[in-house]
């Protein structure tokens, strides 16, 4: 166990009185500012490698390709998540930018939301392809991507998650 039971107390606490101040009932909350996720970018040691995984693995289709506007030579690409939203990335020749790790301020997951019959069929091309998964709570797989940030695909609809409302 990484924290005893009175923190977790503590940090429970915490949680419940930061619930109270900041959040508010569906029908109070003021509409959103933003019209959604233009896209998520993350870093490919190799293009044609985070292609394959996206496209015939995942399953999501190969948008665009262009040289990034901020590294020459680099190429920017995306991939169609669904609903307008796209997953981008980024090649960085010339700069090493070291091993993929979780630390503050970085991305500690993606999650991407898939009907179930899409999700079984990825899930079954992950273990195809010997991509090591964890299944959690009957609806979510994590996994890791070639360059090792950490996927998840849930098969609960948007807005929902393990049948709780988070929209």
């Amino acid at each position: 166990m990484l924290i005893t039971p009175e923190e977790r107390e503590r940090l429970t606490a915490r949680r419940d009185q930061l619930r109270a101040r900041h959040l508010l009932d569906h029908a109070e909350r003021p509409p959103t500012t933003s019209r959604g996720v233009h896209h998520v970018a993350l870093i490919s040691s190799d293009v044609e490698r985070t292609t394959r995984f996206y496209t015939e693995i995942l399953g999501f289709p190969l948008t665009t390709m262009f040289e990034n506007r901020d590294l020459p030579g680099s190429t920017h690409f995306f991939f169609d998540i669904g609903h307008g939203n796209t997953l981008a990335f980024f090649d960085l020749p010339g700069v090493d930018p070291g091993p993929y790790a979780e630390v503050l301020g970085g991305l500690h997951h993606l999650a991407i939301s898939i009907d179930r019959e899409q999700w079984e069929a990825a899930r079954d091309r992950l273990h195809a392809a010997g991509v090591d998964t964890e299944e959690m709570s009957g609806s979510s797989i994590y996994f890791r991507d070639p360059d090792g940030a950490r996927l998840e695909l849930i098969s609960d609809p948007l807005g929902e998650m393990y049948g709780e409302i988070v929209l």
